[in-house]
């Protein structure tokens, strides 16, 4: 199973970025996918994941500015970040959660936010 994460890059404060991961190989019927975000001196934490019906959740400091989406058919979970600012700037990783419990971690993509 892979996950090829893409999207990162450089924006200014107010920008906007959008994250893809796409989920590839044998994997069984994927319960949750995921964003996770981890930035330097500080532990990984959720940013936002959406279940296979489509319920989503979203960390306080993101709620009203990222939105998460998923395209079923393509195995593939998206993170719409706008309004970024700097304290948004980590490695985000995308994850994935099958049916009967299997984890599954993308290699994850850098966004930074200039002030």
């Amino acid at each position: 199973v892979q996950l090829q994460a893409s999207g990162g890059g450089l924006v200014q404060t107010g920008g906007s970025l959008r994250l893809s991961c796409a989920v590839s190989g044998n994997i069984f019927s994927i319960a949750i996918m995921g964003w996770y975000r981890q930035a330097p001196g500080k532990q990984r934490e959720l940013v936002a994941r959406v279940t296979s019906t489509g319920a989503t959740n979203y960390a306080d400091s993101v709620k009203g500015r990222f939105s998460i989406s998923r395209d079923i058919a393509k195995n593939t979970v998206y993170l719409q970040m706008n309004s970024l600012k700097p304290e948004d700037t980590a490695f985000y990783s995308c994850n994935v959660v099958e049916v009967y419990g299997g984890t599954y971690w993308g290699q994850g993509t850098l966004v930074t936010v200039s002030s």
